[in-house]
């Protein structure tokens, strides 16, 4: 059969693995030993191949000798073969077949779905626990092989492969885990049913940017698809009702929840969002990357309770009547402004006559002289202030430096200020 034209695994493998480009570094299974080769292969007489293989983006497109990748590979557990140009999983068979201890796969922007996946090629991929197949258009059927195939498979990725539909696998598969599904089409929740009946023991389903947009589900029907669920990533959905938000606490082990992005918490301040959330979740102990404390679930709890106690009736959820019973009825808070003041009310006493004045507390000395000018009838610069707390047990202070501001004496409401004439 002829060899397809292009790069192949092995020569990008003696290239970027060759003592020149990659220092020896001693150590069991670090160095493979291979013979000189009459044919002026690139090769040296010994390689460093690491464990985990990264050969992304190198325009690979073929194999090459199979014999030589089990030699080179044996001890290979990981292999990023990621943006390269190969077509035809007959030469991914090759190269996979060949690495008996390969766990972590990377096929991303791979071209394969130019060709058919056969069970016999999907078959050399059986000890996989990791494959990644973003950005590859792999077809449903061509997961299906997969599935059939991989008896171990833990993690699939399928992201940003344009799905709008799902399409439902003949056998369940029981060893996966985790599902990472990003940035397709997958607005109805019709598809997403069909991922809890592939993978029944899926552990967490990662579905951001699908722009779901409703849980058309029972509760008892979403606790019998993702029995096991324990987290879900919904960032940058399109769930715009608190009804959905309401339906993840169906899935009976969820603990773990994000929801960054979605229409529904829009019009919300960032801490009503994850207070409402935390409060209508009370299961989950991890919302958007971060732990929820107890001492902030009790206090979004509250939060909750004082959110809906003046809506309307048939406006308030039903966990509200929970909480409800669980803390009783709440006072509203007290509106406290801490904003400090701008200005205070003083008495301004100059020799017989005293004035009240209103300050504005963001002036300085000098610009409060000014001020006075007109009132004490002395220049700025034969003027001397002196604050009097009324409070205070020292007296008064002067205030002489000119550029202070009036806010840092703490003056209130009630104060005095004495002015004199600087004496000559």
């Amino acid at each position: 059969m002829d060899q397809p034209s292009g790069r192949s695994f092995m020569q990008v493998l003696c290239e970027k693995y060759s003592p020149e480009n990659f220092p020896y570094r001693r150590g069991p299974g670090m160095g493979v030993h291979v013979p000189a080769t009459p044919q002026g292969s690139p090769m040296k007489d010994r390689l460093n191949l690491p464990s985990v293989l990264v050969l992304n983006s190198c325009g690979i497109t073929c194999a090459g000798d199979e014999n030589e990748i089990a030699a080179f590979c044996a001890h290979v557990f990981e292999l990023d073969l990621s943006d390269n140009k190969l077509e035809d999983w007959h030469e991914v068979s090759k190269i996979v077949s060949n690495v008996p201890h390969l766990e972590f796969l990377n096929l991303s922007s791979n071209p394969l779905s130019l060709s058919v996946l056969e069970r016999s090629c999907a078959g050399s991929f059986a000890g996989v626990r990791k494959l990644v197949l973003n950005n590859s258009k792999a077809s449903w059927e061509t997961v299906h092989t997969i599935l059939q195939e991989l008896p171990d498979l833990e993690e699939l990725f399928l992201c940003l492969n344009d799905y709008e539909t799902v399409s439902c696998s003949p056998v369940c598969c029981q060893s996966l885990k985790l599902l990472h599904i990003t940035d397709n089409n997958l607005q109805d929740w019709t598809e997403i049913r069909k991922l809890g009946i592939m993978f029944p023991s899926l552990d967490t389903l990662i579905l951001a940017n699908n722009n779901l947009t409703t849980i058309e589900e029972t509760e008892d029907s979403l606790a019998r698809l993702f029995p096991n669920l324990r987290s879900i990533n919904l960032h940058k959905s399109g769930l715009h009702c608190w009804e959905d938000i309401d339906k993840l606490n169906s899935f009976p082990k969820l603990e773990e929840v994000k929801l960054l992005g979605i229409p529904l918490l829009q019009s919300y301040t960032t801490e009503e969002r994850r207070k409402l959330l935390i409060a209508r979740l009370p299961s989950i102990i991890k919302l958007n990357g971060s732990i929820v404390a107890d001492g902030e679930r009790e206090d979004s709890e509250r939060f909750f309770i004082r959110y809906y106690m003046e809506f309307p009736e048939e406006e308030v959820p039903f966990r509200y009547h929970e909480l409800v019973t669980k803390y009783g009825k709440l006072e509203p808070l007290a509106v406290v402004d801490l904003r400090p003041q701008s200005s205070v009310k003083v008495e301004v006493h100059f020799q017989d006559k005293v004035e009240e004045m209103s300050i504005r507390l963001d002036q300085t000395v000098a610009e409060l002289k000014k001020h006075l000018k007109t009132v004490v009838q002395l220049s700025t610069s034969n003027m001397l202030l002196f604050y009097l707390d009324q409070e205070a047990p020292f007296g008064p202070e002067e205030m002489k430096y000119s550029s202070r501001a009036l806010h840092s004496y703490g003056i209130r409401d009630g104060d005095k200020i004495y002015v004199e004439p600087r004496m000559k």
